[in-house]
């Protein structure tokens, strides 16, 4: 089992900047992409940005530009780095974290974060 815990959400101001982390632990035996996605209430949870075990990354057109994915393998952890916020970046941000065991793939999802954008 894996255990997934955000932090860095909360409130600011247009224009500002969160750092959002997600680090897992547990039984990891290798971790394959790592991502996140956001939600708001009425709406479908959707991506916001994922990295590869490569390193590849992709963005949705709504952040390109503005949010940085990252990790750090030896943690275990990704980060989301947001700048130049706007009010509709407001929602819950989930990581997603999927991990193999040879053909079996697993997903794994944290509790959420709350990300704020106002004045």
């Amino acid at each position: 089992q894996v255990q997934l815990v955000e932090s860095g959400g909360g409130l600011v101001q247009p224009g500002g900047s969160l750092r959002l982390s997600c680090a897992a632990s547990g039984s990891i035996y290798n971790i394959n992409a790592m991502g996140w996605y956001r939600q708001v209430p009425g709406k479908q949870r959707e991506l916001v940005t994922a990295i590869t075990g490569g390193g590849t990354t992709t963005y949705a057109d709504s952040v390109k530009g503005r949010f940085t994915i990252s990790r750090d393998n030896a943690k275990n952890t990704v980060y989301l780095q947001m700048n130049s916020l706007k009010p509709e970046d407001t929602a819950v941000y989930y990581c997603k974290v999927i991990t193999s065991r040879g053909v079996l793939l697993d997903v794994y999802w944290g509790q959420g974060t709350q990300v704020t954008v106002s004045s």
